[in-house]
């Protein structure tokens, strides 16, 4: 079997690299192309150095722009690149304008697709990534979700065929570089940072970002918490801070680099509570057990706030002070309903069945 893979962002990365070792272990031949969608190091190659991705067969560097000149620029490259592979089946990852690309150039050549993450919904149609995730379920062939929420919410739009409950490739990944980040990370001395002592933040969504008034409302809740706040900040996210100009550099936020994954598992287990409004960080805050305030007005992973260890807060400096100051957590550790560690496994399986027979 012969499977092109498109991949682009830092997420996807980190969802990819479970599915193509269990390609590559079970025999199967993987192109793999890098869209460029995420293009300095530390939002790009350090993923594929630390997670052991094997090198793109392609980057076609894409890089920065609307959305509607990304997706364009993607479009016709992917067109390309597929028409020359000539692929058994073509494998995206989640909600980017990668995934969008990837799925319309398959359904225009009529190449069999995998959507990995499928059935995710936020409901909030005035997010790019809702669009983008409805669409690629919409033509894909294959629809393979991590949770029952997802499976379900596919069936009330009327899909049913080709999907799967598979578990999430997040937590594949979690478990097996965990342990590895334990080993090698040096994040904690680097910033002189106890276990359990620091607050964790990430902010990247252009809802957040675009607005200035937004930004500095979300900014101005973390220097009011008057708590340690580790924030590696989004090349895209810093450029709208520096307009600011709020002075926050000398305060306890610590505003860092990105960083890569295995320093992101270890800031992520071990800090007192994560604010973001990275779907994958809420996730992996499930993973470790760790409190999570979302810093939007909703969630695709709404498994995670049921089970009471995800509150929305929402961008305001109110609801966000109330988030992090009066919600009672649990006490217990969270019961693992994202799979058993091995969707990769599963995913290939299936692939195998349906694609080849």
């Amino acid at each position: 079997m012969k499977v092109l893979t498109v991949v682009g962002a830092r997420p996807q990365f980190i969802k990819a690299a479970p599915v193509s070792r269990a390609l590559r272990a079970a025999g199967h031949t993987e192109f793999l192309v890098h869209t460029g969608q995420h293009y300095d190091r530390q939002m790009s190659r350090v993923f594929f150095d630390e997670m052991q991705i094997p090198e793109p067969d392609i980057n076609l560097e894409v890089g920065s722009g609307s959305h509607a000149a990304q997706t364009a620029q993607m479009l016709s490259k992917l067109e390309q690149v597929m028409e020359s592979n000539k692929p058994d089946c073509v494998v995206i990852y989640g909600d980017t304008n990668s995934t969008l690309a990837g799925a319309l150039v398959a359904a225009k050549l009529d190449v069999r697709l995998a959507h990995i993450e499928a059935g995710l919904r936020s409901f909030n149609r005035a997010m790019p990534e809702e669009t983008n995730r409805v669409l690629a379920d919409h033509v894909s062939d294959y629809l393979f979700c991590p949770t029952q929420t997802a499976v379900d919410n596919l069936a009330r739009e009327g899909i049913t065929s080709g999907v799967s409950l598979v578990g999430d490739t997040m937590f594949d990944a979690v478990r097996q570089f965990g342990k590895i980040a334990e080993e090698r990370s040096t994040i904690l001395e680097q910033l002189n940072l106890s276990p359990g002592k620091f607050l964790l933040a990430t902010v990247h969504r252009a809802y957040n970002t675009d607005d200035l008034e937004t930004l500095r409302g979300i900014l101005s809740a973390f220097i009011e918490l008057k708590e340690t706040i580790v924030f590696p900040v989004h090349p895209r996210t810093r450029e709208r801070i520096n307009q600011l100009h709020l002075g926050i550099a000398d305060g306890a936020i610590k505003m860092i680099e990105p960083v890569g994954y295995l320093d992101m598992l270890m800031l992520e287990r071990n800090a007192r509570l994560i604010l973001t409004d990275s779907g994958g960080m809420q996730k992996e805050a499930f993973f470790f057990g760790v409190p999570c305030v979302t810093l939007r007005p909703e969630t695709e992973w709404t498994e995670t706030v049921d089970a009471g260890w995800n509150i929305i807060a929402g961008v305001t400096p109110e609801g966000i002070r109330r988030a992090v100051n009066e919600t009672v957590w649990p006490t217990e550790p969270p019961a693992q309903i994202f799979g058993d560690g091995n969707a990769a496994e599963k995913i290939v399986e299936r692939l195998v069945e349906q694609v080849t027979r």
